[in-house]
């Protein structure tokens, strides 16, 4: 036998232990954990905190009190963290023993002569660094910053009255909402502190010279997430709304969030993505995802859907909506208060949408192409036959918004008339601004993925749901860790919460397709430079009328961003901004009157989106009713309703249809 068939032997058998190693460690984490934890923590906390509470929170009370009545020097005694018992972690059981799998590991297998190359080629001073005299000038200011803060807490400590805090959190920042952290001078302190040394360390980032854009959000990015992760509201200890629940529950709230954590493992969360709502809460077709339909086609890609009317007359081009693939449909459909599905049909739109296939291993060598001609043309032609209609209005949404752009640069490239308006909702297809994704766009981080999913076959949903989770950290994982670990409370029951974890599968081509030719090179901006179904396409050959929706605080499709299709449509383009995010943004009915949004009416031609923004026109409320006031006028005369099996098409199932349940 070769050397290499020793590699790969070795390689083999040692993903087959390392298999079998990760089996063991799971059951009998799951058997240990929560039998042994569970019992063992209940009794051990309970039990140390009945015996230590009441002389820590004594500690506390002294601290804040500070006796400074009877003894006013205390005031500006040094701190002694020995004064303070905290409560003593239970032991941990036993870790399971680790298989022996150092045999089967030949490291032959692997070559590190690139990495130890560049190692080696990596000089000092390529690294960047901060400028010297910037860095003594904000450890300075932060000294001085400490020093107005000890005074400032010491006066309050004494009963004086403080005209201004040294800093204060941001308005919206509802981490430090509880008035313990205005009221306590101890909280206050604490919360202080953090601020300032936020404010330094940011202040440093900021200084360092030498980087490009491209590493300039790279660290912003992991500064903020380092910031965010040390918080003081992350920590029992320190966030007075634990405090005052392991008073009151005498740290019952600790047993039962250990054991949250300890269930959310098994279930296959973690920290980057812990569970965001009750999942037993919500069964789509049940009580999520319910308006009236059926599934009338499907190819191996997507089931289409088309939605019953509840008018009388509806106008008489039908409306077809391109999700995007790497989500489910319902997002459009989650309640009858705020689907935007059931709006648009209740307005006299026929509709029909796209469900994705949520996709396996099968589909790991699929493209653009396939999805084109498997999704949105299979649709055109299915929904013809079901209404006698050629011609459509289109929705894309997000990613769906860019398959959708590229699809109607090669409809123009073809002479191709089968859609005569589209709405994009916060949909990228120039990705020069896109945002803080860029950084996970460059070739080292592709690659590594592209190694770590190549046998796979597919992005499992968990992975970029613990992405974009990473994008809102303090929205969508501290929340829930301070929520679920340390409060020991269920998550909140919330539909949008749901959706958002019920993700779906990202092929493995289409995958880095879209990571290289489009995050990376931006190719689809570019004239001819992204080739779709043999034809080398042309945005700007996109002739009909558009109707652009960003969201001012949208995190994955920055507004700057979405307004760069601005430039490269030639119709008549019509771009609106709403408030809020990438989600609530879009799902804004017009009877919760939130929100608001902005139009502007110039005739002007913005090159950037703030000079757009700086003229625009802001209005209370739902952008729906404008975006039906517009597609509305392009949309044809009423015709008597088409009900799903009443065209060419007969019924399959009902509505959602079958592909939509499918879990990841």
């Amino acid at each position: 036998m070769s050397k290499t068939d020793d590699t790969k032997g070795n390689a083999a058998d040692f993903a087959t232990q390392a298999q079998q190693m990760a089996q063991q460690m799971a059951d009998q984490y799951a058997k240990q954990f929560t039998n042994q934890m569970a019992d063992q923590a209940a009794s051990q906390f309970t039990g140390q905190f009945n015996s230590n509470m009441s002389e820590w929170m004594s500690n506390w009370t002294k601290l804040a009190q500070g006796n400074f009545a009877s003894n006013p020097a205390a005031a500006h005694s040094p701190f002694d963290p020995k004064n303070f018992k905290l409560p003593e972690m239970p032991e941990f059981p036993n870790m399971p023993t680790m298989p022996n799998f150092m045999d089967a590991m030949d490291m032959s297998a692997f070559d590190f002569s690139e990495a130890t190359k560049a190692a080696g080629n990596l000089k000092a001073s390529s690294i960047p660094l901060p400028d010297p005299a910037k860095m003594f000038s904000a450890q300075l200011e932060l000294m001085q910053d400490y020093q107005n803060l000890w005074l400032n807490t010491t006066s309050r400590m004494l009963g004086q009255e403080i005209k201004e805090p040294d800093i204060e959190p941001a308005s919206d920042d509802f981490r430090f909402k509880d008035s313990e952290w205005l009221d306590s001078p101890i909280f206050n302190f604490i919360m202080q502190s953090y601020l300032l040394n936020t404010k330094w360390l940011w202040s440093v980032v900021g200084d360092i010279e030498g980087l490009d854009e491209l590493g300039k959000a790279k660290m912003e990015f992991y500064t903020r997430m380092i910031t965010e992760a040390f918080a003081p509201t992350n920590n029992a200890f320190t966030n007075p709304m634990v405090v005052r629940e392991i008073m009151q529950t005498k740290g019952q709230n600790l047993v039962q969030g250990f054991e949250n954590y300890i269930e959310d493992l098994k279930d296959g969360y973690d920290m980057m993505r812990p569970r965001q709502t009750d999942l037993s809460a919500f069964e789509v077709g049940e009580n999520i995802a319910t308006a009236e339909g059926s599934v009338v086609f499907e190819t191996p890609f997507m089931q289409l859907i088309q939605f019953a009317p509840t008018t009388d007359k509806v106008y008489k081009k039908p409306l077809m909506i391109v999700p995007p693939w790497i989500n489910k449909f319902y997002i459009l459909d989650l309640r009858e208060d705020n689907s935007f599905i059931r709006w648009a049909v209740g307005k006299g739109y026929t509709v029909f949408v796209i469900s994705w296939v949520n996709p396996d291993e099968s589909f790991a060598d699929k493209s653009f192409d396939d999805y084109t001609a498997g999704g949105i043309f299979a649709a055109l032609e299915a929904i013809e036959r079901a209404t006698g209609e050629k011609q459509v209005t289109a929705i894309g949404y997000c990613i769906g918004g860019t398959l959708l752009a590229a699809t109607l640069a090669y409809l123009a490239a073809t002479e191709d008339d089968r859609i005569s308006a589209v709405t994009f909702f916060a949909a990228q297809v120039d990705f020069a601004k896109a945002g803080e994704l860029l950084i996970f766009s460059d070739e080292a981080q592709i690659s590594m993925l592209e190694r770590e999913i190549r046998d796979v076959g597919y992005l499992d949903g968990a992975k970029m749901a613990a992405t974009f989770n990473a994008l809102r950290a303090n929205d969508l994982i501290w929340y829930f860790v301070i929520n679920n670990y340390l409060m020991g409370k269920e998550p909140p029951v919330f539909d949008l919460l749901y959706w958002n974890s019920d993700s779906t599968r990202f092929p493995y081509r289409m995958l880095f397709d879209y990571l290289r030719n489009l995050y990376q090179k931006n190719l689809l901006s570019q004239p001819g430079g992204f080739e779709l179904l043999g034809e080398k396409i042309d945005l700007r050959n996109i002739k009909i009328p558009t109707y652009i929706l960003a969201s001012k605080e949208d995190h994955i499709a920055p507004a700057d961003s979405v307004f760069e299709a601005t430039k490269l449509y030639a119709g008549q383009n019509r771009f609106v901004l709403a408030g809020s995010g990438h989600i609530a943004g879009v799902i804004n009915p017009p009877n919760k009157n939130k929100y608001q949004h902005w139009t502007n009416s110039s005739k002007k031609a913005y090159a950037e989106f703030d000079d757009w923004f700086e003229d625009a026109t802001e209005t209370a409320g739902s952008w729906w009713p404008d975006w039906h006031k517009w597609l509305a006028k392009k949309s044809g005369a009423k015709v008597m309703a088409r009900k799903p099996g009443g065209g060419k098409l007969k019924v399959i199932e009902a509505a959602p249809g079958s592909y939509v349940k499918v879990k990841s």
